[in-house]
């Protein structure tokens, strides 16, 4: 139950106690809402949120947990995680790298749109013709070389084609690091993810300070320039669709509103295909070499 009692520690020191309707007439020692206080809110005893806190505490129930969740003002995904650290959803066991005939037919269907698919711990998996063009050919990149948050914190940005600004760049490391956390959760005994977060904690303090912060989010969109070496800036969207059965992301590449990337997009679509052997009409997925 550590991670549990981690995550409650964590939940509790960031609630603003005037946010949440408790009275501050004086200084506090520390920030957020005090033991008593949140036991107060979720009606519940002190004595049980200490044991919580503490990991002395046997799994709480899902009531408990659905008013600690209410108490502390947790999101959706994060309400998500206490129900899980508290084991009131299924172990998934390890992470699919599995790919669905489903999504072998919407890489195959979006064929004019960039399309990848990676994995609960942003790993890239499979790709489309369109997507390898755009921002380069994945396949022969090493299994750490394809994880998005791996080559934030180690070369600060995903991919050496794509420009972000820095609020941009800082939006997304947040963003992804939370998602990250939530699938901690949901996969507890996965080594592959334990090695990750072990990994990324080894490149310096910035991830540690996000990780620690105990964020949980699902991440959904993101705006970004790829300079193309061939047919220049383009603007896109990149929004996430996550399956349900293997927990897969789906990253669909659109032109972003008001700019010329359809047109840029439909230039390296000839260009791209022609270069890699590949029929326009008959895009097939590639799919990275499988690591385990």
């Amino acid at each position: 139950m550590s991670e549990l009692a981690s995550a409650l520690r964590t939940w509790r020191d960031r609630t603003d106690p005037a946010e949440v309707g408790m009275a501050v007439n004086a200084p506090r020692r520390a920030p957020g809402l005090r033991r008593e206080e949140l036991a107060l809110l979720a009606g519940i005893s002190i004595d049980y949120v200490v044991r919580l806190e503490q990991g002395r505490m046997s799994t709480p129930s899902a009531q408990v947990c659905a008013s600690l969740a209410r108490a502390l003002r947790l999101s959706d995904a994060e309400q998500a995680h206490l129900f899980r650290l508290a084991g009131h959803a299924p172990d998934r066991g390890r992470i699919s790298r599995r790919l669905p005939v489903g999504v072998r037919r919407i890489l195959k269907a979006l064929h004019d749109s960039p399309v990848g698919v990676l994995d609960a711990t942003w790993t890239l998996i499979a790709w489309n013709p369109l997507y390898a063009a755009l921002m380069g050919d994945p396949s022969a990149l090493p299994d750490r070389e394809r994880n998005t948050l791996w080559r934030l914190f180690v070369t600060g940005e995903p991919n050496p084609r794509v420009r972000h600004t820095r609020e941009e760049l800082d939006a997304l490391t947040r963003s992804l690091v939370a998602d990250l956390r939530g699938s901690t959760s949901r996969y507890p005994h996965d080594p592959d993810l334990a090695a990750l977060v072990d990994d990324l904690a080894a490149t310096g303090p910035a991830f540690g300070a996000l990780w620690d912060s105990g964020d949980v989010a699902e991440h959904h969109q993101s705006r970004k320039t790829i300079v193309h070496p061939e047919v220049g800036e383009v603007d896109i969207l990149c929004d996430t669709l996550t399956t349900a059965e293997d927990d897969l992301r789906l990253l669909v590449f659109t032109p972003a509103p008001g700019s010329d990337a359809r047109g840029r997009l439909d230039l390296l679509a000839t260009l791209g295909t022609q270069a890699m052997g590949v029929s326009p009409s008959e895009p097939a997925p590639a799919t990275a070499p499988p690591s385990r």
